[in-house]
């Protein structure tokens, strides 16, 4: 039988590292640029850096130290400027935010707190406390602004701020284009994954019919071939409101490509340079997503075969936390972390493979699903339901498996993201899927 101290100790020691990297990327991404390049809103689908600085504090503080600790608030009169839903972020400039300076202090005054309270916790108790919930849910939500912040750094204009090593090269793939998934029940979300989010919850068994999926991510030659056929031009692959989307806002290629001459530019953390044939797209709405889908004589694939594809194992009839099994991502599974400012080329990381053969289901880029974002029989909204319940509907759709940006305690098979249907600022690519004839 296992000590429950060493399982409180365990806990403890992944919460604090968990918090830890989170804040040493948020000091990366925030001090590689001066104090107008952290105050200035640099599109309006973002928030300034400095929003996201002190919204990091804000919300730490009002889980680790109030609501568990119970401790006062340090700062309450700014609570509501880091409402993310009182402000909308075109309007954050314009309000009193704190400087800088005082942005750090606060989050740093915060942290040591936190860990103070972390070094005493029980863990038990309270769903909030079980497990040590609360304190990854504060590490995923540190991440999920760095990689919102990492999106305003692709945003920005002017010279590079951030540099990371490219991922390794590797041969071209010349495996299969597609895999088989059988037919049948599998496990979809989870019940005991101690950090996941409500909208993972709970485990259900989904019925999935056979289907094919492709091996690997889209890649940049092969969208460039839609868009030499003339795929922006042709209404036929396009729903009614991709078709006007795109017309109404000149759309003819992924975000930050241009075309030079003989050869395609794209723009990458303020380096211009030619665009890589064999990476993943990147930057493409779920229309552009849809149509190149549609152009190809095939689909995208739904939420539920995208899980089935990223977590069934036939061997055991189960379904695993990734692809390779339930070991927690080490750089040899996938491309996250921000190790890299870059997917990897199609066809990287076999040791991150499916059982069944499918590659990069976690990391490199989001991959759009055909579904909406809707809650699982059982769905029950926690800690908050402002984090998911809110967005549910057919609004938003669903996209899986993080990208190169995302940090792995805030991915898993599980995990679901989601955005509205225009979304190119995200580090978005897509897999393509066609239903297997009986």
């Amino acid at each position: 039988m296992t000590d429950p101290a060493l399982d409180a100790e365990a806990l403890r020691e992944r919460a604090v590292a968990s918090l830890i990297t989170a804040r040493d990327r948020t000091t990366l991404l925030t001090s590689c640029v001066d104090e107008p390049e952290l105050t200035a809103q640099h599109s309006p689908l973002m928030s300034p850096l400095v929003w996201d600085l002190a919204h990091i504090g804000n919300q730490e503080e009002q889980w680790l130290l109030r609501a568990v600790a119970g401790h006062e608030a340090i700062r309450p009169e700014i609570d509501g400027l880091y409402d993310a839903f009182e402000h909308p972020r075109a309007e954050r400039p314009s309000l009193p935010l704190l400087p800088p300076d005082e942005a750090r202090r606060y989050a740093a005054d915060v942290r040591g707190r936190a860990l103070d309270v972390l070094e005493a916790a029980a863990f038990d108790g309270t769903r909030l406390t079980e497990a040590g919930f609360a304190f990854g849910m504060i590490a995923q939500h540190e991440q999920q602004h760095d990689e919102t912040m990492l999106i305003t750094h692709q945003l920005r204009r002017g010279p590079r701020a951030l540099t990371a090593p490219d991922p390794e090269p590797v041969p071209l793939f010349t495996g299969p284009s597609e895999v088989l998934l059988p037919g049948g029940p599998f496990t979809m979300g989870t019940s005991d994954e101690p950090w996941a989010l409500d909208n993972e919850r709970p485990a259900h068994r989904r019925e999935v019919a056979p289907f094919r999926i492709d091996t690997t991510p889209v890649t940049n030659a092969a969208y460039q071939a839609f868009i030499a056929d003339g795929g922006y031009e042709e209404p036929r692959w396009w729903t009614a409101e991709g078709w006007a989307h795109v017309r109404r806002n000149a759309i003819t290629a992924p975000l930050f490509w241009r075309r030079d001459g003989g050869q395609w530019l794209r723009r990458r953390f303020g380096v211009t340079e030619a665009v890589p044939p064999d990476e993943p797209v990147l930057h493409v709405c779920w229309y552009e997503a849809d149509a190149y889908a549609r152009w190809a004589g095939r689909r995208l694939p739904t939420e539920a075969e995208w899980e089935k594809a990223a977590r069934y194992d036939p061997a055991g009839d189960r379904s695993a936390r990734y692809p390779w099994g339930d070991a927690e991502p080490t750089p040899e599974h996938a491309n996250l972390g921000q190790r890299h400012l870059r997917p990897a080329p199609a066809g990287s990381y076999p040791a991150g493979e499916s059982p069944l053969g499918v590659r990069q289901l976690i990391g490199d880029v989001w991959e759009w699903t055909s579904s909406d974002f809707l809650p699982y029989p059982g769905f029950r909204a926690f800690p908050y339901k402002e984090y998911s319940e809110v967005f549910f509907g057919p609004g938003h759709k669903v996209l899986r498996g993080g990208s190169f940006a995302v940090d792995a305690v805030a991915c898993r098979g599980t995990f679901r993201n989601w955005d509205l249907p225009v979304r190119r600022q995200i580090f978005s690519g897509f897999r393509t899927a066609r239903s297997e004839e009986i």
